[in-house]
């Protein structure tokens, strides 16, 4: 009685080209994360010494020709409450936060104006400034 060996095939997973894969992923994620930035209004903010941290539940910005804008949406002083009323009412904290992100040579009454407007709404208001 003749014995065969037998050949067995060993499974085998070529990974050549895997590391180009994630190597192109993981730069594709990179530069998408960097040019997802949700505040892309540029201001010259005022400088402070002192450093507060908020949840940035709704970002209020006031640019130097006093355009208000809601993250990224233009919106009118007028119809400024009423556009953030729905803003305010999908946040699930118990007291939501409005950061003013104001250009420094805005008047501050286009900044009491919006905070004034965030307490009517119960919302409490924080002024972002500069890190000297």
């Amino acid at each position: 009685m003749r014995i065969r060996k037998t050949y067995r095939a060993d499974a085998e997973v070529f990974t050549e080209a895997l590391n180009d894969i994630l190597f192109i992923l993981l730069m594709f994620f990179l530069i998408v994360s960097t040019l997802a930035n949700p505040n892309v209004i540029k201001l010259s903010q005022p400088k402070s010494q002192g450093d507060t941290k908020a949840k940035q539940n709704v970002v209020v910005s006031i640019d130097a020709n006093k355009q208000f804008y809601i993250g990224t949406t233009p919106v009118g002083i007028d119809s400024l409450k009423a556009m953030l009323v729905p803003v305010i009412a999908k946040e699930k904290t118990e007291v939501p936060t409005i950061v003013i992100n104001a250009d420094k040579s805005v008047d501050i009454d286009a900044v009491v104006s919006v905070m004034r407007i965030a307490k009517e709404l119960g919302a409490k208001t924080v002024l972002s400034v500069e890190k000297q």
